[in-house]
């Protein structure tokens, strides 16, 4: 089968679309043929192996996995011994290691039947992006009906999803984005939209019993500043590919001293692939609550112009693969 590979960090000169052994799966795993994936931040972690600490984990000098991609949906094309819940052909979707392939494994535990009203498409664009923002606005910040929830970075592949979401629970929902994306993240149903611009959310007067920051691009205390006094900031990745770690530490750090001091929640997020999530998320799909927000696809021989488009910063919503 085919499948992006790189065997060394860098830019996305390294990925190279290779011959490699198919996949099998074992006896609590399912094989599936990929007919979508979608490019996430970490895809750009992974490949340059950046910020530098995260080597730590993936390997020093050259990376311990060579597979690229988290996210993905396709047929199931067999299953493992142990598997009663899937059978092949069922179409499925969900955030699983390795997707830029033609096939891939994963475990049965971590897929889900795909929304049967969405495209492939739209269905790879959902596990990361879709499980973030709903861990986050409904995990740690418990968001309410009601509430009023603030997010940075509202017409990205995670913020897109965090405004449909908030607003599924009923909450007033802000959303910071620039000029050419107000329309964009209006029409998914922000009540409020700040374009940052030429307005300042730290100085129009508002408090928000939530914030949740998918830019990274302001200091905490601008943050804080609109935060009701016990209320949740939620920070979520951050930075470009040219960010130093140093800062990216410094800002976690911070966030960590902090919260001793204050009575307002100071987090993070790091979703989790949890099947219950992502059947909700089909749902969710499915009766219209929510609906994916792709900005471009890309072929499977594409992703490295895939990833630098995703790198430059100015993508709406998702970008996605077309695999098949």
């Amino acid at each position: 089968m085919k499948a992006i590979v790189h065997r060394e960090y860098g830019s996305a000169d390294v990925l190279k679309l290779e011959e490699v052994s198919n996949a099998s799966p074992k006896e609590n795993e399912v094989l599936i043929k990929v007919r979508a994936a979608a490019v996430n931040p970490m895809d750009w972690h992974l490949m340059r192996g950046t910020p530098s600490f995260v080597r730590f984990f993936t390997g020093m000098k050259k990376p311990k996995r060579t597979s690229l991609g988290g996210d993905m949906a396709g047929d199931v094309v067999s299953v493992g011994a142990a598997v009663t819940n899937l059978r092949p052909g069922d179409a499925v979707f969900g955030a699983v290691d390795g997707s830029f392939a033609e096939y891939v494994c994963a475990p049965a535990s971590i897929v889900a039947i795909k929304p049967p009203n969405m495209t492939y498409e739209q269905s790879a664009a959902a596990p990361i992006g879709g499980l973030t923002a709903l861990q986050a606005l409904r995990d740690k910040a418990k968001l309410q009906p009601g509430q009023r929830v603030l997010i940075n970075g509202a017409s990205g592949g995670v913020g897109t999803f965090a405004v449909q979401i908030s607003k599924w629970i009923g909450a007033k929902v802000t959303g910071v984005c620039s000029t050419r994306n107000m329309e964009l993240v209006r029409g998914i149903g922000a009540d409020c939209v700040v374009d940052y611009t030429h307005e300042d959310f730290a100085t129009d007067g508002e408090r928000y019993d939530a914030i949740f920051d998918l830019v990274g691009n302001r200091p905490l205390a601008a943050f804080r500043s609109v935060l009701n006094p016990r209320g949740v900031f939620i920070a979520c990745g951050g930075g470009g590919p040219e960010t130093p770690a140093s800062r990216l530490l410094a800002g976690m750090i911070e966030q960590l001293v902090l919260g001793w001091f204050t009575s307002q929640r100071l987090v993070g997020i790091l979703a989790q692939r949890k099947k219950d999530d992502l059947e909700l998320l089909s749902k969710l799909m499915t009766s219209g609550d929510i609906t994916p927000v792709i900005d471009r696809s890309f072929g499977l021989s594409e992703v490295p112009q895939a990833i630098r488009y995703l790198e430059a910063g100015h993508a709406r919503g998702k970008v996605v693969v077309s695999v098949a």
